[in-house]
């Protein structure tokens, strides 16, 4: 058992029984007596193992079949050039929705390819909400509409995504996949990085709608065109083997746990005893607007920065760690991912408690 609660927004808190399987597997994968870090990915049981993670992450999200599931590098800041690369032909537009700092990222890549209408942006307002559907202003015929499912550094993430119809529905879900019950018909793509809910760095899960595969440029580069990888089941070249193993170990812990309408009852009322302190308290300060707040990434201030260091140094004296806001908007921010338990948020909330009370 660990003595410290990890809440870290990303690379993020893993399950302890997957950290115990991994372990394992470093010394002696599927009886072949080679470690997970040097089987081929080419071999039966590798390719067995990629088949059978394929299909986890199918069955937790409840993917129709005319959906593909790639595992590729580059984080979701690589998903940044490669959705406009393969979505937005000449003479397109694009919409983005911007809510904050990797949103804003994902628009300057895609300007570098195409043309790019900004639907909406919440800049004004310091990131603290996400946009009303009434101030969306998408483009009829656009290539795809891209948003930010939940944003880590800010602390927000949408509890209605907006209706595109025909318009494909682009989402960058890297810190709230498999965190709650989504309708994956509603999208044309959903990519991850999985270093905050669904497994370490070094991996990132594209689901994609195959009527959108093909649509890149002659001139693509093969590693930035989905086609070839689609084709080759992730494995077009040297697929990331320890860090999809690690994701196949998180997706049977967690549909061991009851799958993500489990994980969303949990991550709910886990979020919910940290939000209530912070609305009854004016010592803390919660700068999120109560529609659009996260379940995955909290955030907050104390009073002064002073003292946000002081919680975050004692904090940490108690084994709760990763703290620390981040540095565009400081404060304290924990991220209570599905592998973070129950305990863990309780003494958080506890610790707060006890803060609050020795410096009012």
């Amino acid at each position: 058992m660990r003595n410290v609660f990890i809440f870290n927004p990303g690379p993020a808190v893993l399950p302890e029984p997957v950290l115990e399987s991994t372990s394992k597997a470093v010394l002696d994968f599927a009886g072949t007596g080679m470690s997970i870090m040097e089987v081929s990915h080419r071999s039966k049981q590798f390719d067995a193992l990629l088949v059978e993670t394929v299909n986890l992450v199918k069955k937790a999200m409840e993917i129709p079949d005319n959906y593909k599931v790639l595992f590729l590098q580059g984080g979701a800041t690589m998903q940044f050039a490669m959705v406009p690369i393969n979505l937005l032909a000449e003479g397109r537009v694009a919409d983005y929705v911007d809510t904050g700092y990797f949103a804003s990222r994902a628009i300057k890549e895609a300007k570098l390819i195409g043309k790019v209408n900004v639907a909406a942006s919440t800049k004004d307002d310091n990131y603290t909400r996400i946009p009303r559907a009434s101030e969306l202003k998408l483009t009829k015929d656009a290539a795809y509409c891209h948003i930010t499912s939940n944003n880590t550094i800010y602390g927000t993430q949408w509890q209605t995504f907006p209706e595109t119809g025909d318009v494909p529905l682009v989402a960058d879900m890297s810190s709230d996949i498999l965190s709650r019950r989504i309708d994956v018909k509603k999208f044309g793509i959903i990519y991850a990085g999985a270093q905050k809910n669904m497994g370490p760095a070094g991996v990132t899960c594209v689901i994609l709608r195959e009527d959108l595969i093909g649509r890149a440029p002659e001139n693509t580069p093969q590693m930035l065109n989905y086609k070839p990888h689609a084709e080759n089941n992730s494995c077009y070249n040297t697929c990331p083997v320890t860090a999809i193993f690690v994701v196949h170990e998180v997706l049977k812990w967690l549909l061991d746990k009851g799958g993500v309408p489990e994980m969303e009852k949990v991550n709910e009322a886990k979020a919910r005893l940290i939000y209530e302190i912070l609305d009854a308290s004016s010592f803390y300060r919660a700068p999120v607007e109560k529609d659009s707040r996260s379940r995955m990434n909290i955030p907050f201030k104390l009073p002064t920065e002073e003292l946000d260091n002081e919680f975050v140094a004692q904090a940490s004296k108690k084994g709760l760690v990763g703290l620390k806001g981040h540095r565009a908007v400081g404060g304290i921010r924990a991220s209570i991912y599905n592998a973070m338990p129950m305990e863990g948020v309780e003494r958080l909330a506890e610790f707060m408690r006890e803060f609050e009370k020795s410096h009012s």
